[in-house]
């Protein structure tokens, strides 16, 4: 399992039982590089909505219909500001029903904008209440920060119109806008103005659209990968090279955090961690820069890391993904790298994803590219 997978379809839907939520919850929080959200709040959503007899029925993205509307789904803000919102199944379905009063009809199904982090387990609330189906499917793979930094920005489809909504009753609608990147400057303005944290539903998506441009099957790729990790503790096996050996990725360091400059600004956490070696790694060096997540990752002040390829951190003992906003001193951590969806590593995807569109004059180069020394 990569996270770029894509196959045939297999079967039409099938109903996620509770190991598959709390496998999701694991998986996604690992492919949210650090952002996303962290998912346990609205795991803990989840065991209560599936106690309450609720379920959620996951469905094969290839076999929707080319016209159906899917709605697209997540929170925007700093995850720093979503420790201190909880997760509310309602607070994050309100958008969903402003777009369909928008567009005067009901979606077809429902889909995440980013399956990293919190963001992977949103949608499964939504359906829990609804009814909808969710698609196995996002738009990153994994979480980025920016509106302009999905498959289908990449591909040129239309940014608008955007819902949102916060917990004080306020409602926005943003009917249309120039761009992507002017979507994101004008949503991320009013996300910041409603207290950086703001639940969110993106511009609907056709079954077709979805079918070419999506990131097809991450739901099933990230309770893959959550599994293989859950698996790996309860047989007391190294969780770490379980997601190595799932996800198709690369140990680029372990150590031990000394330090970490963080800071909540213009809807963002931006800082870096400083790492330091431990065991094979002894006498060297890691920074991690992120923006939200991880974006680039210097080791004795040389990049060996940089998105489109993830970039995780991880616990070294239990696996557990580990976000920007709970990095602390003394954690003993692995970074890991893992292969980044295809569409990213097009030109278009590069120059929406790479490292300079967080602010770093470099050239990509994968760790996963064989000429990578």
């Amino acid at each position: 399992m990569t996270t770029q997978t894509q196959r045939a379809p297999s079967q039409t839907s099938r109903i996620l039982s509770a190991d598959d939520i709390e496998a999701l919850a694991v998986g996604a929080w690992i492919l949210g590089t650090g952002g996303g959200g962290d998912p346990y709040h609205k795991l803990l959503n989840m065991r209560i909505l599936y106690e309450a007899g609720r379920e959620v029925t996951l469905i094969d993205p290839m076999t929707l219909d080319d016209d159906a509307v899917i709605a697209v789904v997540s929170n925007m803000g700093a995850p720093l500001v979503g420790q201190e919102r909880l997760a509310d199944p309602e607070f994050a379905l309100k958008p969903v029903r402003m777009m369909e009063e928008h567009m005067g009809r009901k979606f077809d199904a429902i889909m995440s904008l980013e399956i990293g982090g919190g963001n992977g387990m949103h949608p499964m609330q939504i359906a829990a209440l609804t009814g909808y189906p969710v698609v196995d499917a996002d738009t990153m793979g994994r979480a980025y920060p920016e509106a302009q930094m999905t498959s289908v920005a990449v591909a040129g489809l239309r940014c608008y119109p955007l819902t949102m909504a916060d917990i004080r009753d306020n409602e926005i609608i943003i009917p249309r806008a120039a761009s992507w990147r002017w979507m994101e400057r004008i949503s991320r303005k009013a996300c910041t103005e409603i207290g950086s944290v703001a639940a969110t539903c993106k511009a609907p998506r056709t079954g077709a659209e979805i079918k070419q441009h999506g990131v097809l099957y991450s739901v099933s790729n990230a309770i893959a990968l959550g599994s293989r990790v859950i698996e790996a503790r309860a047989a007391h096996t190294d969780p770490i090279e379980a997601v190595l050996s799932a996800a198709s990725g690369k140990r680029m360091f372990l150590g031990k955090v000394v330090d970490v400059d963080r800071r909540a600004t213009e809807g963002f956490l931006r800082g870096k961690a400083v790492i330091e070696g431990l065991h094979d790694f002894a006498g060297h060096e890691m920074v991690v820069h992120f923006q939200n997540e991880f974006s680039v990752a210097y080791l004795n002040g040389e990049p060996v890391v940089m998105t489109p390829d993830l970039i995780c951190l991880l616990d070294s003992v239990s696996g557990e993904g580990i976000g920007t906003d709970v990095l602390r001193f003394g954690q003993r951590v692995s970074v890991l790298a893992l292969p980044a969806p295809a569409v990213f590593l097009t030109d278009q995807g590069i120059a929406a994803v790479g490292p300079r569109a967080f602010g770093f004059d470099l050239d990509f180069k994968s760790v996963f590219e064989e000429s990578w020394t």
